[in-house]
């Protein structure tokens, strides 16, 4: 009977531990993208609505900063954008689309759980050598960032502009 009660002690404690470690679907007050609702930056776009594509590389200088490249983005207001993302580093890196409220919020969080897992349509987690995409639709104009919130990383550097031009209205 010992071992039926094993188990079940085993399962609880591992779902513990996995809350404790953090998990940010939808997570820090975003909506999810995913159902049809947005953020302040936009929602996950569609891939057949893609207008281009920008290639960003997540890498550390020689100097010991740790940089995107580019690291300035200027996009059009209701533009559908494939990020073509790769870690160029040594270090495990991440790209999180947002504005900077957003992200220093995050970033507070990830000082805190920095083992969080992210499943958020906007952010995208590498290790080195690894490559992925997000697809983004940027349905409002403004400033936003793409950063790294990995702790220690957007101290670092790692961090960019991201603005987006309103289109005028048409009537």
């Amino acid at each position: 009977m010992k071992s039926l009660f094993v188990v079940p002690a085993f399962a609880v404690l591992s779902a513990t531990a996995a809350l404790a470690a953090g998990s940010h679907s939808g997570g820090h007050g975003h909506d999810d993208a995913s159902k049809g609702s947005h953020m302040a930056v936009g929602e996950a776009g569609k891939a057949s609505e893609v207008t281009r594509t920008i290639e960003v590389e997540m890498l550390e200088a020689e100097d010991g900063k740790m940089i995107f490249k580019p690291d300035r983005l200027a996009l059009k207001q209701g533009e559908t954008v494939r990020f073509s993302i790769v870690n160029a580093g040594e270090l495990e890196h991440e790209f999180v689309l947002d504005n900077k409220a957003r992200n220093a919020e995050h970033k507070e969080l990830m000082q805190k759980f920095p083992e969080m897992e992210h499943d958020d349509p906007n952010a995208v987690r590498l290790k080195p050598g690894e490559s992925g995409e997000i697809i983004w639709t940027f349905t409002n104009g403004g400033g936003f960032e793409f950063a790294c919130l990995v702790p220690g990383h957007y101290e670092s550097g790692m961090h960019g502009e991201l603005s987006v031009v309103e289109q005028p209205a048409t009537n």
